[in-house]
């Protein structure tokens, strides 16, 4: 009986597993399944590698915005003092400290960037469009930009000499003959609380009929926003001994003068009157 008893349980517990599959598996493979997933060194060392990558480039990029906005600080610090003090005094700073007119440029490059049209350029094709023959003077040359897009004979002049070609000195007194040279270029550069002297060098420096070349921020001649009335500074150029030839407010960031010398300028010269031309003070981007 008891021999009986015992081979119908076995049975009835193979009849079960052979109806559960799950009671067919060995205790190996349940194990298994319990065990958790096992990670690889070098999946652990990827993993860990990407994570590091992307915090290093967060931070890069963190210290580059840094970076940029600390020299647009600086830029904006220092176009505001070239506007609001004599070129004497300009050219003393630099002197100074020449490092400050690289990151002066490095603003100003940066700037012109976001213009849809450079000044420089209408220049350079006026230029181009005369004879080469031309001998020119250009006050506040930067780069010296001009000097390298034409075949004339180009004189840059700036506070500090980033180009071998350039030579450093106050555009008020450059180191120039008298009616010496027959374009004189003023491009964006009229800055200084005394920018009449500079013209009133150029005058000096042009032969008879030498043309005056000046191209400005339009709200500087904004008088409707604090700028100077350009009439009022046509007229202050004229009174010095030029011609008004042209006046070009086309574009939608400057504006272009074209004047010329007199053959016979006026010996008794009467006191000229120069509009005060609003500061270029560029707002933080």
């Amino acid at each position: 009986m008891k021999e009986e008893g015992k081979s119908r349980k076995r049975k009835r517990q193979k009849h079960r597993k052979t109806l559960n599959p799950k009671l067919r598996q060995s205790p190996k493979n349940q194990n298994d399944k319990k065990r958790p997933r096992e990670t690889k060194p070098h999946q652990v060392h990827e993993q860990g590698g990407s994570s590091a990558s992307s915090k290093r480039s967060k931070s890069s990029n963190f210290l580059d915005m840094l970076r940029a906005r600390l020299a647009g600080g600086h830029f904006r610090m220092l176009n505001e003092k070239l506007y609001t003090c004599t070129g004497k005094e300009a050219l003393d700073y630099f002197k100074e400290d020449p490092e400050m007119f690289d990151m002066y440029h490095t603003g100003y490059q940066e700037q012109m960037s976001h213009w849809p049209e450079l000044p420089v350029n209408t220049i350079i094709n006026w230029l181009k469009s005369r004879s080469p023959s031309l001998v020119v003077a250009d006050f506040g040359c930067g780069d010296a930009r001009l000097a390298k897009s034409v075949k004339n004979k180009v004189f840059s002049f700036d506070l500090v000499a980033k180009d071998p070609s350039v030579i450093a000195c106050d555009m008020s007194n450059i180191p120039l003959e008298s009616s010496s040279v027959d374009v004189a270029v003023f491009c964006l550069s009229l800055m200084g609380t005394n920018y009449s002297s500079y013209i009133r060098e150029a005058h000096r420096v042009l032969r008879p009929s030498g043309w005056l070349l000046i191209a400005e921020v339009k709200s500087r001649f904004d008088p409707n926003n604090g700028g100077a009335d350009p009439k009022a500074f046509v007229k202050a150029v004229c009174d010095l001994g030029f011609t008004s030839v042209s006046k070009d407010f086309s574009n939608k960031m400057f504006i272009l003068f074209q004047f010329q010398k007199k053959e016979n300028p006026n010996l008794k010269r009467k006191e000229v009157e120069w509009p005060e031309l609003k500061p270029c003070l560029y707002k933080r981007r």
